[in-house]
């Protein structure tokens, strides 16, 4: 009886530490570390500029379901209040004209102005935050899904719509949109990934890409950036390739090896890297990357260039 206790104490113990050191996280749960830093971007000088920062975010951030038929549009497991709390700095939504989020043909249950409404209420209690918004308009009035986001957030003055690239000074507190095809308000990106990177035939492959991708980043980052640079680590074999692998399954994969290798990685910044099912482990090491010696020589470096400016 003593020895099966014990056992269940050690299987417990195994199973809390694997749960917080879980680079992959697919329960809708959140556990956060002891003395984990939700404020992180408070650190982060008032005088760098968004482009010049390593930012953790989601793709599709908000397709938290699948359809009856369709099983590959889950994207994610967190809420939208538990990603932020989590360190996530940028979302990523697929836009209709009625503003209901969806991931392919599967309504994910909720609004543009309903995330707008969460992401506020985060930035007012975590004033030192920003949120970048990136809106994929999508369907058949994806030329009038601009005017009516523009109906929205019209006569809110927490939300960034131009095009000039902010300091993290100007962005606190706001929401930054991004733009996207026929989405043109706010600032712009630059996009590491081709058409058709996300569909993924094999792991390896996929691996391949996202380093090389980063790599791109790393370059255009510490040449200085006028566009926020934006990669993904996401991917699906689904519906276009086989054998037959969702999303979950891909990041089940990746997100390990991703916080593997940026182990390796040592450039001042990365951009946005956006993921599926992240975990808190994968998360915090993107945002460490903001306080390497790399990326704090980059400040100085900036700071020198614009004096002579």
């Amino acid at each position: 009886m003593r020895t099966n206790l014990l056992l269940a104490a050690l299987l417990t113990a195994l199973f809390i530490a694997y749960s917080e050191q879980n680079p992959f996280n697919s329960a809708a749960t959140l556990e956060l570390p002891e003395g984990y830093n939700i404020n992180w971007m408070s650190s982060i000088s008032n005088n760098k500029r968004i482009t010049a920062i390593t930012i953790p975010g989601t793709h599709d951030s908000m397709a938290l379901y699948n359809g009856f038929t369709v099983m590959f549009a889950k994207c994610q497991a967190w809420s939208l209040p538990n990603q932020l709390l989590a360190g996530i700095r940028y979302l990523d939504l697929r836009v209709k004209v009625d503003l209901h989020i969806v991931h392919g043909p599967v309504n994910q249950r909720i609004t543009f102005p309903e995330v707008l409404d969460h992401v506020q209420n985060f930035l007012n209690q975590h004033k030192t935050e920003t949120v970048l918004i990136r809106v994929k308009p999508e369907g058949s009035g994806k030329n009038d899904v601009q005017k009516q986001v523009d109906n929205v957030i019209k006569g809110k003055e927490n939300i960034w719509t131009d095009k000039k690239i902010p300091t993290m000074g100007d962005a606190r507190g706001k929401v930054i949109l991004v733009q996207k095809n026929e989405f043109t308000l706010g600032i712009k990106p630059f996009n590491t990934d081709q058409p058709n990177d996300y569909k993924v035939t094999r792991i390896k492959n996929k691996k391949i890409k996202i380093a090389q991708h980063l790599r791109e980043a790393e370059e255009k980052c510490a040449e200085g950036s006028d566009e926020v640079i934006v990669s993904y680590s996401s991917g699906t074999s689904a519906p276009h390739c086989h054998p037959f692998r969702p999303p979950k399954v891909v990041a089940k994969n990746i997100d390990p090896w991703l916080s593997e290798h940026l182990n390796g990685l040592h450039g001042p910044c990365y951009g946005v890297i956006a993921m599926d099912f992240p975990g808190i482990d994968l998360i915090e090491k993107i945002i460490k990357i903001n306080y390497t010696k790399t990326a704090k020589d980059h400040i100085i470096k900036e700071a020198t260039l614009k004096k002579k400016n």
